[in-house]
């Protein structure tokens, strides 16, 4: 047998990954499980001749067998849309509009944030949910018949809502089951999927209070808020389950997993979970530099998402760098260590990344807002939705006018114990024929030094590959080493 660790070029380095294949859905089962008939009828009913069908990682061995079944009984040019640029929940409209699509059916679990480019069409997959365990769970978990319960779910098991509100409806008569909720006219109704004109919470409907958030509506009674109701969540444990606690913390949660057709109380502290998210707001108060997260390119409004929070960030005295680098990972943000926060915007279940490998900490555009808004404090309130944060949103808090914000505002870090100022940059820093460092910040002749990504590349001993042009001598083409890396040929077999 050959060494794995031979100097031989051609011998290639062998190891074992342990990974689950998940099988081929037979052909006779894939109209049950992701509705191809429907998806037929959507496209000849609006005439469609480029279709982009999206499918996340688990569900692309199945996407061939799909594509072939659709291109039986419709005449358009199908292409499939694989390894998205971001989070596989959202809608991938930019990988569509490079094929010249018409639209786009979105296949597998899904976020449900608007998006306005492409007329589009969800196809959830049907996931099996046990519905006599499932309420069996439901009655242990909540013995009170009279409590009052909101019923949410994973988008994978909304086909078994209406079964499982029918067995528990004559024991609960306070059990509320949420509905499919999703914006705008481009998104056309699949099943119990609705369509409206906006996601923002109604109240006072026909004397009962109607919150619509997340892609899920739900009626409360009239005079109750939000914080009278109990949350069951069927699903796995996930982005969507903690978007929910974290968004409406005051509310307990009990969960069913279909898969393990286990229920349990959710133990998980959400008040821990705010907490360590608070620690992140500090720092990004004490931050100077703030690189701003470019997470999608599909969600509505993301454009003027990131210029309100370019002025929020320069108001607050700080400088902001954009970056737009697709999924995120450890090593990819560790390339800029002149960056003392990321501010990511994403869609709400991408949005509260667990930071704790980073080399700096990533926070949502509402900690970033906490961080250098004046006017907006720390309250019980979470949002994850960047949408709401935009003027005529249901948390859009304006800003404090320049005049109120001449003054020197300081306070103490809860972090390094320094004192620092919210306003070091609010004029730019005049010209001066010295290159002085300094900014006058007020009155009292304070001053303050410049920190930008620019001084701190100054003071690397490295910057980088450098062109050198002209200092380089030129040599002729001379023939390289061969082999791989870990033993070159020429340098003879190891011992």
């Amino acid at each position: 047998m050959a060494d794995a660790f031979s100097s031989s070029s051609e011998t290639v380095i062998k190891r074992v990954v342990d990974v689950t294949v998940k099988t081929n859905t037979p052909v006779e089962k894939l109209e049950e499980l992701y509705q191809i008939k429907k998806t037929c009828d959507f496209i000849r009913e609006h005439n469609f001749k480029k279709v982009a069908l999206q499918f996340p990682d688990e569900l692309l061995v199945d996407s061939v067998a799909i594509a072939e079944e659709i291109e039986k009984t419709s005449n358009a040019t199908l292409f499939i849309l694989g390894d998205t640029s971001y989070g596989s929940c959202c809608v991938d409209e930019v990988a569509a509009e490079h094929v010249g699509a018409d639209c786009i059916v979105h296949y597998g679990g899904a976020c449900l944030s608007p998006s306005k480019r492409l007329p589009l069409m969800y196809i959830f997959e049907k996931r099996p949910v046990d519905l006599e365990k499932c309420a069996a769970s439901f009655r242990e978990l909540y013995p009170d018949t009279q409590s009052h319960i909101i019923i949410l779910y994973d988008v994978n098991c909304a086909h078994a809502v209406s079964d499982l509100l029918a067995l528990l409806s004559p024991e609960y008569p306070n059990l509320v089951a949420s509905d499919l909720v999703v914006e705008g006219e481009q998104c056309y109704s699949h099943g119990r999927i609705r369509t409206q004109h906006n996601d923002t919470c109604l109240s006072e409907q026909d004397n009962k209070q109607v919150i619509c958030q997340f892609g899920r509506q739900f009626t409360l009674k009239c005079g109750s808020s939000i914080t009278d109701y109990s949350m069951f969540y069927i699903g796995q444990e996930g982005a969507t389950l903690t978007n929910f606690m974290m968004t409406w913390n005051r509310c307990s949660f009990c969960s069913f997993d279909p898969v393990t057709m286990k229920g349990r109380t959710e133990s998980i502290s959400i008040n821990r979970a705010l907490m360590k998210r608070y620690y992140a707001i500090e720092r990004a108060k004490d931050a100077s530099v703030v690189g701003i997260l470019v997470g999608t390119l599909g969600v509505a409004d993301y454009l003027t998402i990131i210029q309100q929070l370019k002025e929020t960030i320069r108001r607050a005295g700080k400088k902001s760098y954009m970056f737009a680098m697709g999924k995120l990972n450890v090593p990819k943000l560790a390339n800029f260590l002149e960056i003392d926060i990321f501010v990511l915007i994403a869609c709400p279940e991408n949005s509260l990344l667990d930071t704790s490998e980073f080399y700096k900490p990533v926070v949502t555009p509402f900690e970033m807002e906490i961080a250098c808004n004046k006017k907006r404090e720390w309250s019980e309130e979470y949002v994850t939705d960047f949408r709401h944060l935009l003027p005529d949103g249901q948390s859009y808090v304006p800003l404090a006018d320049e005049q109120e914000e001449e003054g020197d505002d300081t306070d103490v870090s809860l972090i390094t114990g320094a004192l620092r100022s919210q306003n070091l940059l609010m004029g730019e820093p005049a010209e001066s024929s010295y290159g002085s460092a300094v900014v006058l910040r007020n009155q009292t002749l304070t001053v303050a030094s410049t920190n930008s990504a620019a001084s701190f590349l100054a003071g690397r001993s490295w910057r980088g590959l450098e062109q050198k042009l002209g200092e380089t001598p030129v040599v002729k083409a001379v023939e390289g080493r061969r082999g791989i890396a870990i033993a070159y040929e020429e340098e003879g077999t190891a011992s």
